[in-house]
């Protein structure tokens, strides 16, 4: 079976290799223009990109895969199949029709809940307990076609977006194999998506990673786990008008305590940080504070002098108090 993979971020990067190790004929990679990255702003290669060099397959990086000239070019690799793994741009039908098999797409979600470009971040935001990988027939919605093939994974409290990133990435592959050996074997019966039941999981703004004290404790933490890769989880040290990142943090209790607004910070005698909410409190594990290194939060509280009625608010409440 002659495979055009299309992928980008290092999420599609066990799929392609899987593809390698099985022996699928590899007619071509697609991936996105190398992007400036960093402070220096230097060219930087995407993930896709780099697996197929190691593996010496013919690399295409169009600017816009619906260019005429990009889809001439698909069209002479006379592909069985494509599939598409976090690639980051919608097909036009010209690519769809190309191969006779039509194209496979890896989403890491259950379909049709978390149709979109988060859905792994989203889930985590929400407090789901259960996600999965979805192998589905791409048409021209998004994350709209045929299911081929499901399976699901169950997400553990402490789970985070880059645990659950790789998690799913590393399930995906051997999902994807048995999709393309039911194409290969013309299995039948491709199930369509139930739209009623459609959820969405658009990209996330660096907004959305403000935290509101005045939510509880568990959607704070969900917060906190579900934009651990970006944009990060941030609030303010009121008393030094401190941005910190909170990276990590653990449920310490479900219960209000009316005499401490929300964000206000207890220091216990083994310098543990708990942040009361409007209902719960949070133990701090891990945070950055702005210009500075990750570190603990035993760290923060001795570097910071960090004290017990100290209070952390959001950044929209910072803006009210100038």
């Amino acid at each position: 079976m002659r495979v055009l993979f299309m992928g980008t971020s290092d999420f599609a990067v066990p799929s392609l290799e899987k593809l390698i190790r099985d022996k699928f004929d590899i007619v071509g990679v697609i991936t996105q223009p190398d992007r400036p990255s960093g402070r220096g702003k230097k060219l930087k290669a995407p993930p896709v990109k780099l697996a197929a060099e190691r593996n010496k397959l013919n690399i295409f990086q169009p600017e816009k895969v619906r260019a005429k000239s990009t889809v001439s070019q698909l069209k002479r690799l006379k592909p069985d199949v494509i599939v598409v793994v976090a690639f980051g741009q919608i097909l036009p039908r010209s690519i769809l029709d190309i191969p006779p098999s039509g194209c496979l797409n890896v989403h890491p979600s259950l379909l049709p809940k978390y149709r979109g470009a988060a859905p792994i971040q989203w889930a985590l935001i929400n407090g789901e307990t259960e996600t999965g990988v979805t192998i589905m027939l791409l048409d021209e919605g998004e994350d709209t076609g045929d299911i081929v093939l499901q399976e699901r994974t169950t997400i553990d409290s402490e789970t985070d977006a880059m645990v659950l990133y790789q998690q799913l990435g590393n399930l995906a592959p051997k999902l994807l194999i048995r999709a393309l050996r039911k194409s290969i074997d013309q299995l039948p019966v491709n199930q369509p998506q139930d739209d009623s039941q459609t959820t969405y999981a658009p990209q996330l703004t660096k907004e959305l990673g403000n935290i509101n004290w005045n939510k509880s404790a568990v959607e704070i933490r969900n917060l906190v786990r579900g934009t651990a890769i970006w944009p990060q989880a941030h609030t303010y040290l009121l008393q030094d008008n401190l941005h910190i990142k909170i990276l990590s943090c653990s449920l310490m209790s479900l219960n209000s305590d009316a005499t401490f607004p929300p964000g206000t910070v207890e220091i216990s005698k083994d310098k543990q940080i708990a942040v009361h909410t409007a209902q719960g409190k949070l133990i701090l594990n891990r945070v950055q504070p702005a210009t500075k290194k990750e570190m603990s939060a035993h760290d923060f509280v001795n570097g910071y002098r960090i004290k017990t009625g100290d209070r952390f608010i959001s950044s929209t409440q910072k803006s009210d108090d100038l």
